[in-house]
């Protein structure tokens, strides 16, 4: 892998049975670069993120991530990642510091490093007042920043974050948009799906995957040049009207 490289990937494909979900995609992620995923529904996006974090093995391919092999190194990938799934992931009967001391615990973390590093994500994202009560309590734009920085907590090379935004309301889409520009600026590499297609326009690249295949992929500024489109959103549709699959 080059060395200004976080993600490689050639000809990376996963079928299950005579059905390919992800069908020779071929793509390579910059370090620090903001990397937008799309696809509609069934376009094979999240089967592939879930291979790039070594959640589910490739059938066919090659790939680096974090300049660990897919094949070899999923163990070695995670360590050396940072996840946030589409639905929310930490623990809702726990309190924020409990949370935040338990993924500590798994990544490895000494108590004094969690100590600090939680006095520093309560005081960024202003929940000192909150640490003690239930992670159910909170409402969900402040879950998903919480989430998201748990996620950082031991300063990963890659971040995976799978639909974050999903159901949160503009203001705080655009405030977990600030979390994300900071930890690209801090070298951390973010590799991000959305179906808001505004929030691609934030992104440094975009890859639109259509029926398990990459499709477009450029700056959005080349994309709306390419396609003649005014927005993202514009052309998210020309290409996925191409779609012949469903969900």
């Amino acid at each position: 892998m080059k060395q200004d490289l976080a993600i490689s990937v050639s000809k990376l494909t996963k079928r299950f049975g005579a059905f390919t979900a992800v069908n020779e995609i071929t793509f390579d992620v910059k370090q620090g670069e903001i990397f937008g995923f799309l696809g509609a529904n069934g376009a094979g996006k999240t089967t592939a993120m879930r291979m790039l974090c070594g959640l589910s093995f490739p059938t066919s391919g090659e790939a680096t991530v974090a300049g660990f092999d897919l094949f070899r190194d999923a163990e070695k990938i995670k360590k050396n990642i940072g996840y946030m799934s589409q639905r929310f992931s930490l623990y809702e009967d726990l309190t924020i510091r409990e949370n935040i001391r338990f993924y500590g615990g798994i990544y490895g973390l000494t108590d004094q490093q969690i100590k600090t590093k939680t006095d520093f994500m309560v005081g960024q994202l202003h929940l000192q007042d909150q640490i003690n009560k239930l992670v159910k309590s909170l409402p969900l734009g402040w879950k998903q920043k919480l989430s998201f920085s748990v996620a950082m907590l031991h300063q990963p090379k890659i971040v995976f974050l799978d639909e974050p935004t999903g159901g949160v309301d503009p203001v705080t889409r655009r405030e977990f948009w600030t979390l994300i520009y900071e930890a690209a600026q801090n070298g951390t590499t973010v590799f991000v799906t959305t179906h808001y297609m505004d929030e691609a326009e934030y992104c440094d690249r975009v890859s639109i995957m259509v029926d398990g295949r990459i499709d477009a992929l450029d700056t959005p500024i080349e994309l709306k040049r390419k396609f003649n489109a005014p927005s993202m959103a514009e052309v998210f549709v020309q290409l996925a009207r191409k779609a012949q699959r469903g969900e």
